[in-house]
């Protein structure tokens, strides 16, 4: 993923986002160490768990965009059954399902890269070409016709396309 510091004489300074995820881990981690007890740790931090699942971070994430399972479905060119089984977890999708789901979910770099590391997926990597194609569009928040349309310019396999 791309740097979000700056460099400016001898000094360096990250961004906002940057620095609001660090400042907001940095409390968690205080309330952590000064807590009595796990359990009233968790209860006092439970907006800022991380889902236990795929299909619960999911669900969040629909809830956050106001979305419905259908809009994903369009918006990632998944057939709409599968999405629905993604959702209710009876399916494990693919990595590229994923990538094409992000799309459909309209997420940022940062969403999406969570949602492949909760699913046990390997991370967009910026040195492989193609994860670098997707990077590049989700960065400018094309959709996945516009990324397919660049992935098939550069001799690369489309998402959300079903297998022949």
């Amino acid at each position: 993923m791309a740097s979000h510091k700056t460099t400016t004489g001898d000094s360096t300074s990250i961004s906002a986002m940057d620095f609001r995820k660090f400042a907001g881990s940095a409390a968690l981690n205080d309330d952590l160490e000064n807590a009595k007890s796990i359990g009233s740790y968790l209860e006092r931090n439970e907006a800022s768990m991380i889902p236990r699942s795929l299909p619960e971070h999911l669900q969040l994430l629909l809830k956050q965009k106001g979305m419905r399972r259908a809009d994903v479905a369009r918006g990632s060119l998944l057939d709409r059954k599968y999405i629905y089984q993604i959702f209710d977890g009876t399916k494990t999708p693919s990595r590229d399902k994923l990538i094409a789901m992000a799309f459909g979910l309209r997420l940022s770099v940062e969403e999406t890269q969570t949602m492949l590391k909760l699913s046990e997926n390997r991370e967009l990597y910026v040195r492989d070409r193609r994860d670098a194609i997707i990077l590049f569009a989700l960065q400018r928040g094309m959709s996945i016709f516009k990324t397919n349309d660049l992935l098939y310019e550069y001799g690369y396999a489309v998402l959300g396309v079903p297998e022949e």
